[in-house]
């Protein structure tokens, strides 16, 4: 459980300095588009206000807490499912940062009514409309590991 802790705080941490040194900092909320290394590495402001790719986006303040409550369960499932696991590190490496990531943008919800996004990216001719953040990074690097390396281990 402690590589999950140290996992997730390292998550949360990167996640929201990075919105806070782009989008603060940088004043992407005000200039609204920052190209990094076109096309491949852009920065778009975005507020989400769903989930991915605009879904349940419109859903107004009910919406907010739903998805923060889904986020802050689901959290609590991936802890309840590991505990007392005897699994490789990379599985509570895997979870912190899906941990970690899901409550970045718990915090964006609770702070702002919506998760901040900055990140595009394209590349070979094809456009990107999307933005996403460091912590959806997170969460999808996490879920990738957990089903990757996570073993059906019956406990003792």
């Amino acid at each position: 459980m402690r590589l999950i802790a140290i996992s997730a705080l390292i998550a949360l941490l990167l996640d929201q300095v990075s919105k806070y040194v782009v989008v603060h900092n940088m004043q992407l909320w005000r200039v609204r588009a920052i190209d990094v290394w076109p096309p491949v590495l852009n920065f778009r402001y975005g507020e989400n206000r769903g989930i991915n790719f605009g879904l349940m986006d419109g859903a107004g303040d009910a919406g907010r807490w739903i998805l923060i409550v889904l986020a802050v369960l689901i959290c609590a499932a991936v802890l309840w499912w590991l505990r007392d696991a005897q699994q490789r590190p990379v599985v509570f490496v895997s979870a912190g940062l899906l941990i970690g990531g899901a409550l970045g943008n718990v915090v964006d919800r609770v702070l702002y009514g919506y998760v901040l996004d900055f990140l595009n990216m394209s590349c070979c001719g094809i456009n990107n409309p999307f933005v996403f953040n460091v912590g959806d990074i997170f969460i999808f690097a996490g879920a990738i590991g957990l089903v990757i390396f996570a073993q059906d281990k019956k406990r003792a």
